[in-house]
């Protein structure tokens, strides 16, 4: 099944595939970026293997979803092909099968047994610009409102209709702020933020923000609209240095 480790198959090889979203397409739903990729792969004719079940799905794993309205450079997936064939060539056929807003940039194949993607990818780079009004927007009005969190420990907020909290200790690593100007009336901050995931959940910058701006040192400053781009996931090893999902330690 797709996201699932394939155990017991050397036969399968694993090709890893770097793609990123436009931002045309920021507010392409996870399950409709799944499908136009699937559908992509298969227009590629590539040999992918499929499962044992009633369904007969694609083996494929995809790395963690992006939050709708987020951009990306450095989205991953491993399909699982029943024949090695050049990763070049194949690279070839899904650049000209795939919607331009998601051609993919780089194919290498990895180790079959390492994890699945979602979970072994725990480190997230984000690019973020903010737009908004008011004297107190401002980059260090934001870093206040941002230490003050994270004394805090912990955010609440709303998933659809239901209360969620989301620990701050282990999935916010660090950011950097800077007030830029790019000629619209609004303020405009630059953020780099870093986030980690675990089995507990995973950072959404826009949550982060939210909560931010409901901190006392914005309370005079509003948020009017952000740009979100991702532009790198990790691997973090246990002595807490980071992996490329296609450094050449994983290819074979």
């Amino acid at each position: 099944m797709p996201g699932k480790r394939v155990p017991g198959r050397p036969d399968l090889n694993r090709l890893r595939v770097r793609f990123g979203k436009d931002g045309r397409l920021a507010h392409l739903g996870h399950i409709e970026l799944l499908n136009t990729i699937m559908r992509s792969i298969r227009r590629a004719d590539l040999p992918f293997s499929v499962g044992n079940g009633f369904a007969k799905r694609m083996r494929i794993q995809f790395s963690q979803a992006l939050p709708v309205g987020a951009a990306s450079c450095g989205e991953y997936y491993d399909i699982y092909l029943t024949e090695r064939i050049d990763s070049a060539w194949a690279l070839e056929r899904l650049v000209a099968s795939t919607p331009t807003a998601l051609a993919p940039c780089e194919a290498a194949y990895v180790q079959g047994r390492l994890p699945a993607l979602e979970a072994w990818l725990t480190r997230s780079d984000w690019h973020i610009t903010l737009y908004g009004t008011g004297d107190a927007f401002c980059a260090q009005g934001l870093d206040l409102a941002l230490r003050n969190l994270r004394e805090q420990g912990s955010i609440n907020f709303m998933r659809g209709d239901k209360p969620r909290t989301i620990g701050l200790d282990d999935t916010l690593v660090s950011w950097g702020l800077q007030d830029v100007t790019d000629g619209r009336r609004e303020k405009a901050i630059q953020m780099d933020l870093q986030t980690r995931s675990s089995n507990l959940g995973a950072l959404r910058p826009a949550v982060l923000l939210d909560a931010a701006f409901g901190c006392p040192s914005l309370a005079d400053a509003a948020l009017a609209s952000l740009r979100v781009e991702r532009c790198a996931q990790w691997h973090e090893q246990p002595d807490g240095s980071r992996l490329d999902p296609l450094a050449e330690s994983l290819l074979v």
